[in-house]
């Protein structure tokens, strides 16, 4: 079986859970505004995804590890976020929305970390670029960003779970046929995975981060109700959604070419600045298609710094826990910088605007960066990793 051929699979399950994703990421807040809720309402919905991860991520992450295995992980997974989204998106009451939302979320978060994990491995296995695998998700959500929010203009938001499931499905049948990676370690024991948390670099590193990734998990909640309160529709909300991710996937299609030029911190700190120009831009919009536009720096954004973190990451880590650390970083990505974004980010809109709280985004992102670049210049940055993934 040739490379291509053996990547199919994997490349098709990212294109399919990412678009899922989409669905859920750009369209949940404009459904839970349909269902009666406030921001602050929102707020705490959408911070129910992030509060499941912290513990959902580890979790599965370990299972992953201790098991020698991703795909059965997967298809659990999987198979769970089908059960689950049914039962979810029946609730009314906003008590119903979050209890349900946190077993939804439990199954459905790690998916897309274990997804990585396993690109990661099989990337390393055929000496190919993760990005060029890891691009399929963002090409799934491009596509389904911009299908999906003209069908949902036409039909209203309440019908989102159609397709969600249309996608969801795929995703299980394409998993069923993925290759599972090849482990040779003994499986960990609990007690291993307190290697992890010490080491100082990867704690550091993480917890620096938080500063830029809860920005970015804000405006990851947000940018669909401040589009359609600047007067856009689902449709452009989705078009906002294509153009971003369609950056983003060029930026991950093409890391072969410039990603291992300089050391994945330096480009983890360009990310930085740039986040910090993104928002404070967004902050002055009053149209739109102002924001619309912006859009294509998602990819000189978010694609940069994770595919720069995740590298950075997986070097710090060692090989036997290489799941569980891709999971935590996930945790406090996802998780802790969501949790904190959705909270805080739906208190600023209901006290102040959505234009404010773009402009403490940007500070945020701004105080993040100037930390990041005393950690490179400081030892912790410049430590040597545990292995490269070269």
């Amino acid at each position: 079986m040739s490379k291509h051929e053996s990547l199919v699979p994997l490349k098709m399950l990212l294109f399919s859970f990412h678009a899922t994703n989409t669905i859920i990421l750009s369209f949940l807040p404009l459904y839970l505004r349909y269902k009666g809720l406030n921001g602050t309402e929102i707020g705490w919905v959408l911070a129910v995804g992030p509060l499941a991860s912290i513990f959902a991520q580890p979790f599965w992450g370990y299972m992953s590890d201790k098991h020698k295995t991703v795909k059965r992980v997967l298809l659990v997974c999987i198979g769970g976020l089908l059960i689950s989204s049914i039962l979810f998106f029946q609730m009314n009451t906003l008590l119903s929305i979050i209890l349900m939302g946190a077993i939804f979320y439990f199954f459905t978060t790690p998916i897309g970390g274990l997804g990585d994990s396993l690109a990661q491995r099989r990337a390393n296995e055929l000496q190919v670029s993760f990005g060029t695998i890891r691009t399929w998700g963002s090409i799934g959500f491009a596509t389904s960003a911009l299908i999906i929010g003209e069908i949902l203009s036409r039909i209203g938001v309440q019908y989102m779970i159609y397709p969600y499931l249309f996608f969801g499905t795929i995703a299980l049948i394409v998993a069923i046929k993925l290759k599972d990676v090849k482990v040779e370690s003994d499986p960990i024991q609990l007690k291993d995975v307190n290697k992890l948390f010490k080491n100082k670099s990867f704690v550091i590193f993480l917890f620096l981060m938080i500063f830029l990734t809860i920005s970015h998990r804000a405006n990851d909640s947000f940018i669909g109700l401040y589009i359609t309160e600047l007067g856009g529709s689902e449709s452009w909300v989705g078009l906002a959604w294509f153009i971003g991710v369609a950056s983003e996937g060029a930026v991950f299609a093409f890391a072969g070419f410039w990603f291992r030029k300089y050391h994945p911190l330096i480009f983890v700190i360009v990310a930085g600045v740039l986040y910090s120009i993104r928002w404070f831009l967004y902050a002055g919009a009053d149209d739109p298609m102002y924001i619309i536009a912006l859009q294509v720096l998602h990819g000189l954004t978010f694609g940069t710094f994770y595919l720069a973190a995740f590298d950075y990451v997986t070097r710090l880590i060692p090989k036997d826990l290489t799941a569980t650390g891709h999971l935590v970083f996930y945790a406090v990505f996802f998780g802790v910088s969501g949790i904190v974004g959705s909270l805080a980010g739906g208190a600023i809109m209901d006290m102040f605007s959505l234009g404010t709280l773009y402009f403490y985004m940007g500070v945020l992102s701004l105080v993040g960066t100037i930390c990041l670049m005393a950690y490179h210049l400081l030892p912790y940055g410049k430590s040597s990793p545990v292995r490269k993934t070269e």
